[in-house]
């Protein structure tokens, strides 16, 4: 990297969001989205070094939408979760948690708990405690370590 670009990013610590927000429009063209100084950093540092070197090859740019399209559509349960971990469809999981014993479902698809549906054993373990839970480790299905 050039000692200039270098700079120019640096300086970005030490600007004003007003600043900012100007270089902002200067460079982009539009109006900053937000007042969040760290998306606004970051972005303006990109996009400095972006016009310093290059932007992204058109072969990446055609990976990123294409990976784009994926995330879009979601990933399942099955890809979630390592199939040899995976227990069988109609396992039921036990869990007592504060005196409360717990039932989980496993489903084709994802997880039955309490007649609703959850992509997830961490999104279950999370409805269950109020807070996030690696969902496997949460029902015992994950070694302990020592």
């Amino acid at each position: 990297m050039t000692d200039r670009v270098l700079a120019q990013i640096a300086a970005l610590a030490k600007a004003s969001l007003p600043d900012l927000k100007a270089q902002w429009r200067e460079l982009f063209g539009k109006e900053p989205p937000g007042i969040n100084r760290v998306y606004l950093e970051r972005r303006i540092a990109y996009r400095l070094q972006e016009l310093a070197y290059g932007g992204l090859s058109d072969a990446t740019r055609a990976r990123l939408t294409e990976l784009a399209k994926t995330a879009d559509r979601g990933s399942s349960p099955r890809t979630r979760m390592r199939a040899q971990d995976r227990p069988i469809a109609g396992t039921r999981l036990l869990r007592v948690w504060q005196g409360v014993e717990h039932s989980v479902t496993v489903m084709q698809t994802g997880f039955d708990y309490q007649g609703r549906s959850f992509a997830s054993l961490s999104a279950v373990a999370r409805q269950i405690t109020g807070s996030r839970w690696n969902g496997p480790a949460f029902f015992g299905l994950r070694e302990q370590r020592l």
